[in-house]
């Protein structure tokens, strides 16, 4: 199964998502790739900060991406896929080769708006599967002890597509993780706040995972 993490503004927290979900997924014993996209390589760069340990990885920021990815479809049982910061030939292909679609904005009608390229193709992929293509927001980096305002969750529903219950927040574990190499789901990360977050939503995406079968 192939899940791709994909929204074409920067700073949405795409690579933490991924990064963090992909090492939930090994945690439960799921054999699991993280395939890079970016050509900024930040999961690449946090796979060598981690000495390669805690999650499989490879660089595919290439638009052989769809050929090249057919190698591991035998060796993994999830691929998460972490896109690019824009939509280009990679984001459709990543769509268009996904299970499921996750994507990330932050709590900001600004951030939601500026989604709206990668809905639409998400949404066009979903008529030609008909239906088969899961598709998902996830709320990233909400500032926490706060609520979703109301103006926020009226754009998300004008996109029309689901919103995870479960979402990160402004936390700085995530970015301290990676400082050491790690993710919060581990060393003294664990147990934490965010590492709580990331259980949650792994096991929200698991439910949507087992109810596509």
């Amino acid at each position: 199964m192939i899940i791709s993490i994909l929204n074409q503004k920067g700073g949405v927290g795409k690579t933490t998502l991924a990064v963090n979900l992909a090492r939930a997924f090994t945690r439960q014993g799921k054999k699991t790739l993280l395939v890079d996209t970016d050509d900024q390589g930040s999961a690449t760069q946090w796979h060598v900060r981690a000495n390669a340990d805690l999650v499989d990885v490879a660089c595919l920021a290439t638009v052989t991406i769809e050929k090249d990815i057919q190698k591991y479809l035998s060796m993994y049982d999830y691929i998460f896929i972490d896109g690019i910061p824009r939509i280009s030939p990679l984001t459709v292909m990543s769509v268009r080769m996904s299970n499921i679609v996750l994507i990330p904005v932050q709590p900001s009608p600004y951030d939601i708006w500026a989604s709206e390229d990668i809905v639409r193709h998400a949404k066009d992929r979903q008529v030609i599967t008909e239906g088969k293509l899961k598709v998902f927001f996830v709320v990233s980096r909400k500032i926490t002890n706060t609520n979703l305002s109301k103006e926020v969750t009226n754009e998300l529903d004008k996109l029309e597509l689901p919103t995870f219950v479960n979402s990160t927040s402004q936390r700085v574990a995530y970015a301290t993780s990676v400082e050491k190499g790690l993710t919060v789901l581990d060393g003294e990360f664990y147990g934490t706040e965010a590492c709580k977050e990331i259980e949650k939503i792994a096991q929200e995406l698991w439910e949507k995972i087992d109810g596509s079968d």
